[in-house]
């Protein structure tokens, strides 16, 4: 598997930007909240040790057929980072799969910038060598829940770590690039 490295993307209102290491300190106010890990356990970071974090995440996995892609959230209009989306690219059979996340900080979300940054991102991913994208959602987080249904991907039934699997599953022929379809500012929840 060829490594997949994060290029900006543009959607209707954010610019979902490769992660840097200088993203840490806003990064850091933007992910303050405690209720921001309710669902996902730990708490908010240090500017220090999200720098740590960004640092090991740019040098990228050490597996080598393992990509980590890594981005910030940027809401144009007001010109600042809101949250992150990520996705890890690693060999599966059939084909490569790509799990994904997001995290949009507390003041911006019922936005829709949730849901438009993960469309963005699985959009992104159809253009990439990816046969499944699948996330891992805690059954009582509903915002993420309809995130996950608005980016095009339906629930398993099966359960990681306390989380049910949601997936999506490429139905392109072999080596055929689709066109990325990128939302432009739906409703939804986060």
């Amino acid at each position: 598997m060829n490594i997949i490295g994060a290029k900006a993307i543009g959607t209707g209102r954010l610019d979902l930007l490769p992660l840097l290491v200088e993203h840490a300190e806003e990064m850091a106010a933007v992910l303050s909240d405690p209720d921001l890990h309710t669902f996902t356990g730990g708490a908010p970071a240090t500017p220090e040790a999200l720098r740590s974090r960004y640092q090991r995440l740019v040098a990228g996995s050490p597996a080598p057929a393992v990509s980590w892609c890594n981005w910030v959230i940027r809401l144009r209009d007001e010109a600042c980072l809101v949250g992150t989306v990520q996705a890890t690219i690693g060999p599966s059979a059939p084909g490569p799969v790509a799990e994904i996340a997001w995290v949009v900080g507390t003041p911006w979300q019922g936005r829709g910038i949730a849901t438009e940054a993960a469309r963005g991102l699985v959009g992104w991913l159809g253009q990439q060598p990816v046969h499944t994208v699948i996330a891992h959602i805690h059954p009582e987080h509903h915002g993420s829940a309809a995130v996950a249904t608005a980016a095009g991907l339906t629930p398993t039934g099966e359960w990681h770590d306390g989380e049910i699997k949601w997936h999506l599953t490429s139905t392109r022929p072999q080596g055929h690039r689709r066109r990325p379809t990128y939302s432009r500012g739906s409703r939804g929840a986060v």
